[in-house]
C-alpha cells in the first residue's frame, strides 16, 4: 500500500492520530494510525520470583498487574537505557544485568510503536522514584506459578507483559544455563 496522502488529525505529548489516503491494488483507502513512541517492558527476575507492578488503567476502568515499562524521551531509542530507568522509577529496583530479549509491536494494526523486552537480574532495592501519574502505583513480587496463573485466570491481561512472558520462555528454553 503507497500513501498518497497523510495528515495529522490529533496530537499531544504521548500520541499522534494520522489519517492517511493510500493506494491498494483495489483502489484507494483510508487509514488510520497512531504514531507513538517506542517503550522497554522489564522483567525483574530475582531466581523464580518476578516484580510486577499494578496501576489503574483509565481505558480499561480498572487496576492492571503488569511488568514495570515505560517510553524515554530520546533519539534514537535505547531499550537498555530505558529499562534501567522505568525499572528504577516504578519499583526502586536497580539491575546488575540487563539483556534484550526481543521485540513486539503490541498493536501493529493501529499503531506503529515497538516494545522492547529487557530482562533485570542481580537486583538490588531502593525507593521507586515515580512520576506524578503513577502515585497509585502499587509492586509486589510473585512467583512463577503466581504470574503463569494470574495470565491464565484474567488477572493479568496486559498484552505486553503476556508477550513479554513469552520471550523469557523462549529465552529460558534456548539458554538453560541461564
Amino acid at each position: 500500500m503507497d500513501p498518497i496522502s497523510s495528515r495529522e488529525i490529533y496530537t499531544n505529548p504521548w500520541i499522534t492520530l494520522h489519517e492517511d489516503i493510500i493506494r491498494r491494488p483495489d483502489g484507494d483507502g483510508l487509514y488510520a494510525y497512531i504514531d507513538k513512541a517506542h517503550f522497554a517492558i522489564v522483567i525483574p527476575r530475582d531466581g523464580d520470583r518476578f516484580h510486577l507492578v499494578e496501576q489503574f488503567r483509565y481505558p480499561l476502568r480498572r487496576r492492571s498487574w503488569e511488568f514495570p515499562g515505560g517510553t524515554v524521551p530520546g533519539t534514537p531509542f535505547d531499550p537498555i537505557a530505558a529499562a534501567r530507568q522505568e525499572l528504577r522509577e516504578e519499583t526502586g529496583l536497580r539491575a546488575a544485568h540487563l539483556a534484550l530479549l526481543g521485540k513486539i509491536a503490541p498493536a501493529p494494526g493501529t499503531s506503529n510503536h515497538y516494545g522492547h523486552v529487557v530482562l533485570a537480574t542481580g537486583l538490588t532495592a531502593g525507593e521507586p522514584e515515580r512520576e506524578p501519574s503513577e502515585q497509585d502505583m502499587r509492586a509486589a513480587w510473585f512467583s512463577r506459578t503466581e504470574v503463569e496463573t494470574m495470565i491464565a485466570n484474567g488477572v493479568i491481561v496486559d498484552s505486553q507483559t503476556v508477550a513479554a512472558y513469552l520471550l523469557l520462555l523462549l529465552h529460558e528454553r534456548n539458554n538453560p544455563a541461564e
